[in-house]
């Protein structure tokens, strides 16, 4: 079975992923846009059939199987929530949405419609990320201890941007440290306990944050994030008898090596491919729409409901609030430790249950 995939969105990061997978062989049928001279501009260079003026009409054409979710994070979950009532399968770009809630919403509809949903956090899905995961699983540095990381850019300081702007879910957290975050959970787990500390614009998003997340076992993450900036931007995996080193961009395709418990390179690995590599989380998902096993994989819901969690309680603890955060996210959400108190009955990072 070919999967027919449709775009909703005409942005950046649309351009990229449509690019990079269609020299993949991945086949788009549709684009979707507010506005059909978008649609259409988009459609006539990527090669795509057909051009609609809404995001309805995208949902609608029969010719869709899955839908790339690509517009700013204070639509993900209303665009999803609209290809998931159509019956599409839906690949959702990172992060996945504003807040847990939201993220909950999102998950239990696609159960109910009985379609796949994955957010796009393509790192999951790079073939460097499977090796890391085995080395590890396999003791290679002995129990992994600590998880450092960063995500820094100097990205644009118009107040006006999108990334700026709170009403569309701006600041650092959602577009850049959603990347060390997943990073960690993949790595050590779902933590039991964030501290947060971080520097707010005049907008009131934040411009930086540094974390240090608790893992069962007493395992931590350190990770910073900043939004005007510019590092190396290299994470490490560190273990009891040895460490993993991931070059700059960590996140990307990229030099990697394993060390000995004193620094000795042991093997090194060139991860770097002629393309970008969105196209290997794009075919997982074709693979769990043909297979019919809508979940699982490298990026599972249940995960990214949690990783979502953190950052909602990173956000409360540097003072970020998005409008969203009034529909449902002060609902309790588990078993989370809360550096200086938690909001509420806010004690964990099991997301809160679906809000009607």
């Amino acid at each position: 079975m070919t999967v027919r995939w449709g775009v909703i969105g005409t942005g950046g990061i649309a351009h990229s992923f449509v690019a990079d997978c269609t020299a993949a062989g991945i086949d788009f049928v549709a684009v979707g846009s507010r506005t059909r001279e978008s649609a259409e501009a988009f459609a006539a260079e990527h090669g795509i059939a057909r051009a609609h003026g809404s995001y309805a009409d995208l949902v609608a054409d029969p010719d869709v199987d899955a839908v790339y979710v690509a517009t700013p994070h204070s639509r993900h979950a209303e665009d999803a929530l609209l290809a998931i009532a159509a019956g599409k399968h839906v690949l959702v770009e990172k992060a996945f949405t504003i807040t847990a809630a939201e993220a909950r919403r999102v998950v239990d509809a696609a159960r109910r419609a009985d379609v796949a949903v994955t957010e796009a956090m393509w790192t999951r899905f790079l073939p460097q990320m499977r090796m890391i995961r085995e080395l590890v699983a396999e003791g290679r540095i002995g129990r992994p201890r600590l998880v450092e990381a960063t995500h820094h850019q100097a990205l644009p300081s118009d107040p006006r941007h999108r990334l700026n702007d709170p009403a569309l879910g701006g600041g650092a957290i959602l577009d850049l440290g959603v990347y060390p975050i997943s990073f960690a959970v993949d790595v050590l787990g779902v933590p039991t306990a964030v501290t947060a500390a971080g520097t707010l614009s005049d907008q009131g998003v934040d411009t930086q944050m540094g974390l240090v997340l608790t893992h069962e076992g007493g395992a931590q993450s350190m990770i910073h994030f900043s939004l005007d900036l510019r590092s190396p931007n290299t994470a490490s995996i560190i273990g009891e008898d040895g460490r993993i080193d991931l070059d700059d961009t960590w996140y990307t395709p990229t030099t990697w090596r394993l060390r000995d418990r004193d620094g000795t390179v042991l093997e090194e690995f060139d991860s770097r491919e002629e393309l970008a590599g969105y196209a290997h989380e794009a075919r997982a998902f074709e693979a769990m729409v043909t297979s019919g096993t809508h979940e699982g994989g490298p990026m599972d819901p249940e995960e990214t409901i949690a990783i979502t969690a953190v950052m909602d309680e990173a956000r409360r603890q540097v003072g970020v609030r998005y409008a969203a955060d009034d529909d449902g996210s002060d609902a309790p959400v588990g078993r989370l430790t809360c550096a200086g108190g938690c909001a509420g009955d806010r004690s964990g990072l099991e997301a809160p249950p679906a809000v009607p």
